[in-house]
């Protein structure tokens, strides 16, 4: 057996409610993950390159359909809009489309690498616009660095889409250019590195405020770093409040006081004061809060000790801050810290504002993005710290987030901030009268926001969250296949815990070499022929199976030769907690090793689940893997099973059982086993929405439901219960190859101990999913 030297993650320790100072920055909060280059390189070059395509959203299958489409279909439309400007947003993408447009001046932390360069990063945004709040967005890279040359690209752009949202622009030139472009063009234009940064920075500072009794009129405010965000920063303050004469900005070389002619420009000179300050450890002290977007170490240990009692410091340099949450700490216990990082309390995190201040802006056809806007969504940010916190968003941190100093910000993966916040910018967008299409109903908006909110976008990276803070040791029991290597080494680069592989050393080291990755020295490893543990697991394996047929040398030789006995063995015995294979054996061989080792949880039934994940939905199969023909108790129980998967996902259970008939009709001997599991959950009184028996289309559309009014379900169901194993797993298959979504799984449930049995052949990416639910623990 080969040991690596890190054999077990670090476990971030839980914090009691009240603690301040040293202990409280210690809350647990996720790791960011880690990649290499190779797999940066990977991720964006395989498949299709890139992260983005275009896909059509009406039919394109007929003849009839590109008529229609095309000429001479659309020819009505253009007259209409030739008519009537306004109606392009009902007959075309304009009213749900953004330009992210950049020149690559000044590329996140990269500098002036050039338009090209930004591609990347510009694909990104509009990946992030599509995540968070449904908004269809295309980069465009402008390959210029002359400013007017720059606004005369975009400032004709207005007729193709609904906003453009500014990025990566270098200071000065992104204020020049953000102006005109407001002032030339009728769509909201945003530069989201100013104002995004800005917006979020308000909303904890509003809580910050609050929590420290303080009154924004009368904070005294440093804002070190005068480019874009910071100069942003601070005119967002001072609309909300904070006075001009409270205010001090810095850059590189020191105070910006009036008089001043060192490095000054007409945006810097707009915040100098009469001040006899010219350090910034001169203007910190007395300081009641510190906005940091300069560099890391700017500001000292020693210059947070002379700032006010209760002091607000928010280091938001990138990737490292002006100074730590635990430097903080060390001088003041009084403080409240937030940062631009994941792995510290109160992230300053721009996705909680773009996504969902243009959402509210397309929403109302906003001319403009103004500042009543800005502060609408601060504002609402701030309050939705303050709210409980919902069990989705509990369940991916481990805890229940309470409004407190470590808790002032919403959570990036809370998924209120898709009504909260476009909902303060359409409001605040009509008020100050720059709504071309006002809401008239408000809570109709409200249900139709919560409707575009994709829960396949947030189900995988829940779970991932989740394991971020609680990571756990799963074992790979094929450690010596090329594509489990890889997917290990992605497992642990993405901090989701620590994968142990099973093999032997060489053919180890060949997959290491034949898959790229070098680190194979880091990997705990065991080879079954030779392990400590196997008399170990062969005495446990015998106690188990003595009077099944086995005896101890048969036992010995299985824990010797099979590397899933030997796996599920760890995981019985607490070597490790959690265990995946698959690769080079069917699922029903594996599930039959495994279950050599292990029993069923008390009461539970073993079933497979398989989770289909597509655009706008995120839906579970059961049994797709172990039932071949279930009887009404056995559908039941996988009823009740499937149910719970659904609750631990976050989900709210609606189970249809399905059939080729529909309440009867036509009648189906098959269907009588249905309609028995349904009386069986009526006599149990489970906790969970379900009917049957059912087709297909009847669970799945509204429509198709409609006709049936006594349907109990009341709305589309997420749990389908299949009337037999083959109907499960041709269904799953075809949508696998056919949908266009994805499917997960079939996803083991009820054992005692968590296992998941990938597909035969699955590739790397498969098996961290796998992996992952295996360390999430899906049975709960």
């Amino acid at each position: 057996m080969s040991v690596s030297k890190n054999t077990s993650p670090t476990r971030p320790k839980a914090v009691s409610e009240g603690q301040t100072g040293e202990n409280r920055h210690t809350t647990p909060v996720a790791a960011p993950p880690k990649f290499t280059r190779q797999e940066a390189l990977q991720f964006h070059a395989e498949g299709k390159p890139g992260k983005l395509e275009i896909v059509p959203t009406k039919p394109m299958a007929t003849q009839r359909d590109l008529s229609l489409a095309y000429s001479p279909g659309v020819a009505v439309p253009v007259e209409a809009i030739a008519e009537n400007p306004r109606l392009a947003y009902d007959y075309t993408a304009k009213g749900n489309l953004v330009a992210v447009i950049s020149n690559g001046t000044a590329i996140l932390g990269l500098g002036n690498l050039g338009a090209l360069a930004s591609k990347p990063v510009m694909e990104g945004k509009a990946v992030l616009f599509k995540r968070f709040a449904d908004v269809d967005a295309i980069d465009l890279e402008v390959d210029t660095q002359d400013v007017d040359a720059f606004i005369n690209a975009v400032r004709y752009l207005g007729p193709s889409f609904g906003g453009i949202n500014l990025e990566d622009i270098k200071a000065p030139d992104c204020f020049i250019i953000e102006q005109r472009l407001r002032e030339l063009m009728d769509i909201p234009v945003f530069h989201d590195d100013q104002h995004g940064t800005a917006i979020i920075a308000a909303a904890g500072l509003i809580n910050a405020v609050h929590l420290t009794g303080r009154d924004i009129a009368d904070v005294k405010l440093v804002v070190n770093g005068a480019g874009s965000a910071g100069i942003a920063c601070l005119e967002l303050m001072k609309a909300l409040g904070v006075r001009h004469e409270n205010a001090t900005l810095c850059d590189t070389s020191g105070v910006i006081y009036r008089g001043r002619e060192k490095g000054m420009n007409q945006w810097k000179s707009a915040h100098a004061i009469d001040t006899k300050a010219r350090t910034l450890a001169d203007a910190i002290q007395g300081a009641d809060v510190f906005f940091g977007l300069s560099a890391a170490g700017a500001l000292t240990k020693e210059m947070v000790a002379t700032m006010a009692d209760k002091p607000i410091i928010f280091a938001m340099a990138n990737p490292d801050p002006e100074i730590t949450p635990e430097d903080v700490a060390e001088v003041r216990s009084d403080a409240i810290v937030a940062t631009g990082r994941s792995d510290y309390p109160n992230q300053v995190n721009n996705v909680l504002g773009f996504p969902y201040i243009f959402r509210g802006a397309l929403d109302v056809q906003a001319s403009t993005i103004n500042e009543p806007m800005k502060i609408a969504a601060a504002n609402a940010l701030a309050e939705l710290a303050r709210a409980d916190v919902p069990d989705a968003v509990a369940k991916v941190y481990g805890r229940r987030l309470r409004y407190g100093p470590d808790y002032i910000i919403p959570a990036p993966f809370d998924p209120r901030l898709i009504t909260a916040i476009p909902l303060a910018v359409a409001k605040a967008a009509m008020d100050s009268g720059v709504a071309r299409r006002p809401i008239v109903d408000m809570e109709g908006y409200k249900v139709r926001l919560s409707a575009r909110l994709d829960p396949a976008a947030g189900f995988i990276n829940s779970i991932h969250e989740a394991l971020r803070l609680r990571p756990k040791r799963v074992v790979f029991a094929e450690g010596e296949e090329e594509q489990v290597v890889r997917a290990a080494s992605s497992f642990a680069n993405q901090k989701l815990g620590t994968p142990i592989l099973i093999g032997r050393e060489a053919q180890i080291r060949q997959a290491f070499f034949m898959a790229g990755v070098n680190n194979v020295e880091s990997f705990e490893q065991h080879n079954i022929a030779t392990s400590e543990y196997n008399q170990q697991y062969a005495e446990f394996l015998y106690q188990r199976l003595q009077r099944k047929g086995y005896l101890y040398r048969d036992c010995l030789r299985l824990v010797h030769n099979e590397r899933n006995v030997f796996a599920a063995c760890m995981v019985a015995m607490g070597h490790a907690d959690a265990m995946v294979t698959g690769v080079t054996r069917n699922w029903s061989t594996a599930l039959q090793d495994v279950r050599r080792v292990l029993d069923p949880m008390p009461g539970r039934r073993v079933i497979g689940v398989s989770v289909i994940v597509t655009r706008g939905k995120v839906v579970l199969i059961a049994d797709t893997s172990v039932h071949d023909m279930p009887n009404s108790q056995e559908l039941a129980d996988i009823a009740v099973e499937a149910a719970g998967v659904a609750s631990r996902f976050g989900l709210t259970p609606r189970v249809a059982m399905l059939a080729a008939t529909t309440f009867g009709n036509p009648q189906s001997d098959r269907s009588d086993q249905l309609r028995g599991a349904v009386k069986l959950l009526d006599e149990r009184g489970v906790d969970f929405e379900y009917d049957g028996e059912m087709a297909a289309d009847v669970a799945l559309s509204r429509r198709a439901m409609s006709l049936y009014p006594f349907c109990r379900l009341s709305d589309t169901a997420n749990v389908l219960i299949m009337p037999a194993f083959h109907a499960a797993s041709i269904a799953t298959k075809m949508l696998q190859e056919l949908g266009g979504g994805i499917v997960i799984g079939p996803m083991l449930v009820g054992l005692s101990k968590p296992v998941q049995i990938a597909s035969l052949g699955s590739s790397d990416n498969d098996l961290v999913n796998m992996a992952a639910l295996a360390a999430f623990d899906v049975t709960g």
